[in-house]
């Protein structure tokens, strides 16, 4: 019996689809940290702002700067996707390149080294990604943790990379491969399925 197959949108590597009987892939999505900002958008009570990544510095002298991105979703700076500063200014990407593993980003209205000075290291915030096929890091942390019986095994405080299965970090430092989550109610509960004596070695 599977869950959802999981991704977090705010860092780890991504999966697209679901796998065997274990339960998940190996990695979750990130996309970005939760924030509290005031959107001035109809639909700000129903969906919490996330910061997806952060304007680092201006890039060349006609009003490019350089995105350091919280997820691992590139299409949060892909051309005519539109970010929040946390004042709720909306920041349209126009273009958009990878760059040393951060993306060089032209944003509408920045036409000049004095407007790419003006927002150095602002933070960019959007709505979290509909992907109900997904696992998101923001989602998981603060969730319980059950067995298929319905026994608690923790509280997840952390998604930790791994090369070969993110972990989810428990209070207390227990880690369970992410491999093992059968269930996940986003922000409430994740199941997993693990073996005998494992987080006795944790």
């Amino acid at each position: 019996m599977n869950g959802p197959a999981p991704r977090v949108d705010g860092g780890i590597g991504g999966v697209d689809e679901e796998t065997g009987d274990a339960g998940h892939d190996q990695t979750a999505d990130r996309d970005g940290i939760q924030a509290g900002i005031e959107d001035q958008s109809d639909t700000a009570a129903e969906a919490p702002m996330l910061e997806v990544g952060r304007i680092v510095k201006p890039h060349g002298l006609r009003g490019d700067v350089i995105v350091s991105l919280a997820t691992n979703r590139p299409e949060r700076v892909a051309p005519g996707s539109v970010l929040t500063t946390e004042e709720g200014r909306p920041m349209s990407v126009l273009r958009s390149a990878p760059h040393q593993g951060r993306f060089i980003v032209t944003f509408q209205g920045l036409s000049g080294i004095e407007d790419a000075e003006s927002v150095r290291d602002t933070g960019l915030f959007a709505p979290p990604l509909d992907d109900p096929d997904a696992l998101w890091v923001h989602e998981l942390i603060g969730s319980s943790v059950e067995d298929r019986t319905g026994r608690v095994l923790g509280t997840v405080e952390s998604v930790e990379a791994n090369p070969a299965s993110d972990l989810l970090v428990l209070h207390g430092g227990a880690l369970i491969p992410l491999h093992f989550v059968v269930g996940n109610e986003p922000g409430v509960r994740v199941t997993v399925e693990v073996p005998d004596g494992l987080l006795d070695l944790s």
